[in-house]
């Protein structure tokens, strides 16, 4: 059954149920007040009466007409049963109880010919015609027939308007429902259309701050996530397209040459020591060259990986190893430190690969005898070359994978390490810049999220 369906049917049983409720309690409220009046009449005349003498069928007091007259039928019965006076209502065990004096007074329903009465039994004197006087029970009883047409009409409205009222329950809450739950169809069509469209543009629209509003509200940041997980996930698949065609395009290079070689190697004889002294060197040079291509690929693919581990890392620490490591392999170039101590969170084997990577650069494009200045401070990592610089037409680009510069294509390199950089600064939570110093030299700085890291004291002695 549809929830619309359903919500409609609660909603009528609902307010049937409070209706039936309300008519139970208004028709008994109402019957009571009636038979109350009755009753009341029954009363007072009761109250008339006090003494009571039966000659010739007796006389019985009566209230005035206004307060509702006496009543139409009475009876005077004896403990033992016997009619005294008056006629025509049934006398029972209760009654005789009445007349003896050992019961009280009582109201009953009773029929008599087919009509029903309100009857009330209460205890009186009799006096005969010699003053002779003996306990009795008068019966007063007043018809029900106006009552009982009162509460007949009364049911049947109770009863329409139980139905009516459940009628437009249903109605009204069909409506309700349809007003209501139309966001909820809204998302089952949005949903639909998104499986079998795979169109994560679709929103729903909001109409109210209410349940459903927050729903629609959550349904469509889910799909906002979605469409970003999912342009993520299209943007990583192409990059590694991307990385598999250009790794493919530059792997082909110093393997074709490499193979070239290693044939000629092999044409025996016909090379002269020299010869082959010079190409063992090339293939040397060019197994190193696929070497470090294959890390920085692997460097690469490793570096799409989410980082998950992350510690506080000592930024300047980390970088004066840099500078140690490359001050050893470029001796002809003198870095120039300006550390800082800082915490940076992240991983100290990447951040060391790029502060590595920006050293080497540098240290490639430095004439012999110049210096490259490298600092480390609350903004990140900084390093300074006085080389030539770089080609404004390059700038963009630096930073890009496979990309050699006017001033790079001589050199040997991948085109992978500035590529690193900026990756490793990214998964970092900061980025990588390039520019070109107003007095000569390129400028590459990578900026982090760092903290102050606090001053270490020493142990004390012990003595």
């Amino acid at each position: 059954m549809p929830l619309r369906r359903r919500l409609a049917l609660m909603s009528a049983a609902a307010v049937g149920l409070a209706i039936l409720l309300a008519a139970i309690v208004c028709y008994w409220v109402v019957r009571g007040q009636l038979l109350g009046q009755v009753d009341s009449q029954l009363q007072e005349q009761a109250g008339l009466v006090n003494q009571l003498h039966c000659n010739n069928g007796g006389y019985l007091p009566t209230p005035p007409a206004s307060a509702g007259g006496g009543a139409p039928i009475w009876q005077v019965a004896g403990s033992n049963g016997t009619i005294m006076c008056g006629s025509g209502l049934p006398s029972d065990s209760r009654v005789q109880s009445v007349a003896g004096g050992n019961g009280s007074a009582f109201f009953s329903d009773v029929a008599v010919g087919g009509t029903a009465f309100r009857e009330l039994t209460v205890p009186v004197t009799v006096f005969d015609r010699f003053g002779g006087s003996e306990p009795a029970a008068l019966q007063l009883a007043r018809p029900l027939g106006p009552v009982n047409h009162v509460l007949a009409h009364l049911r049947l409205i109770l009863l329409l308007l139980c139905l009516g009222g459940t009628a437009l329950a249903a109605a009204l809450g069909r409506l309700a429902a349809r007003r209501v739950l139309s966001p909820l169809a809204e998302v089952a069509q949005t949903a639909e259309h998104i499986s079998e469209t795979e169109d994560l543009s679709s929103r729903i629209q909001v109409h109210a701050d209410d349940e459903v509003g927050q729903l629609a509200t959550r349904f469509n940041a889910m799909i906002e996530r979605l469409q970003s997980s999912r342009s993520e996930l299209d943007d990583s698949v192409r990059a590694q397209r991307q990385l598999i065609a250009d790794a493919s395009h530059e792997l082909r290079t110093p393997i074709t040459s490499l193979r070239t070689n290693i044939e000629v190697l092999m044409a025996g004889d016909r090379l002269s020591e020299r010869d082959r002294r010079r190409l063992l060197e090339d293939v040397l040079e060019q197994s190193e060259e696929l070497s470090a291509l294959i890390g920085d690929l692997i460097e690469l693919g490793r570096g799409d990986l989410p980082i998950e581990s992350a510690d506080d890392v000592r930024l300047d620490r980390i970088v004066a190893d840099s500078v140690a490591r490359a001050s050893r392999d470029f001796p002809g170039v003198t870095f120039r430190a300006s550390l800082e101590p800082v915490i940076v969170d992240g991983v100290p084997e990447r951040l060391s690969r790029a502060a590595n990577n920006l050293l080497d650069n540098a240290a490639h494009h430095s004439p012999p005898g110049e210096t490259v200045e490298v600092a480390v401070d609350e903004d990140g990592l900084c390093v300074r070359d006085h080389g030539s610089g770089v080609d404004e037409s390059d700038l963009p680009y630096v930073f890009d994978r496979f990309y050699r510069g006017a001033n790079s294509r001589g050199r040997q390199g991948s085109g992978l390490g500035l590529a690193i950089v900026r990756q490793v600064a990214v998964q970092h939570g900061g980025s990588a810049s390039a520019a070109n110093a107003p007095d000569g030299g390129a400028v590459f700085r990578i900026r982090l999220r760092t903290e102050p890291a606090v001053a270490e004291t020493e142990a004390p002695a012990l003595s």
